[in-house]
């Protein structure tokens, strides 16, 4: 999984409350395990028309917001249901970080076991960055993980929560199978110490 340090980047204003999964990724693009070749279907009832032609006036089919790799949105980004192909689709179309008031606590996360920094920040603060994210590529957005601050355009920082042990995860780029792998020697240490003590007992090897 890619690291999350600092990110400064274009960032997709999305003032829509209630974003559920199926608005992230419709039901009928769940026929995949792959992570690959979703992001084209990110919010695709918003992007398409009923002849899959792209919506002029949507904010992902304009410049500079196709280039987007933070998005902000209003509260409950996320609700619906659990399936993880929400996250693959933001992530496979480059989004690297979310900005709401509130996310639902699966989606929430999802995002961190792929890569993905939600950001939770007053309503008001997520419109003054809606505003600033309008004014297009010349209005970059930081999110910054290290010192748990988003920059604004004018240099003013927003600072931000996140739980310990997942900002960890995050800046070193690992999921719970990477944590675990981290750790190969100490459970290789153990398994060798417990095969000793109890040789009928199964091994475990990684």
């Amino acid at each position: 999984m890619q690291p999350f340090t600092v990110l400064t980047a274009i960032a997709a204003p999305l003032p829509m409350a209630n974003v559920d999964t199926d608005q992230i990724i419709p039901a009928r693009f769940l026929k995949t395990i792959k992570r690959s070749g979703l992001g084209k279907h990110l919010l695709a009832g918003h992007r398409y028309d009923d002849q899959d032609q792209e919506r002029p006036d949507f904010v992902l089919n304009r410049e500079p917001y196709r280039a987007a790799e933070i998005m902000i949105a209003h509260e409950n980004f996320g609700c619906g249901s659990s399936r993880e192909h929400a996250p693959w689709a933001l992530l496979d179309f480059g989004i690297r970080s979310v900005i709401a008031p509130s996310f639902a606590d699966i989606f929430h996360g999802n995002c961190f076991k792929n890569g993905i920094l939600p950001v939770v920040l007053p309503r008001s603060v997520c419109d003054q960055l809606m505003e600033d994210a309008k004014l297009g590529a010349n209005a970059r957005i930081t999110v910054d993980l290290e010192r748990q601050v988003v920059v604004r355009p004018s240099g003013a920082e927003i600072p931000f929560s996140v739980d310990h042990f997942r900002r960890h995860m995050l800046l070193n780029g690992l999921d719970e199978i990477g944590q675990t792998l981290a750790r190969t020697a100490e459970i290789a240490t153990y398994e060798t110490a417990r095969h000793t003590a109890k040789p009928w007992m199964p091994s475990i090897s990684l």
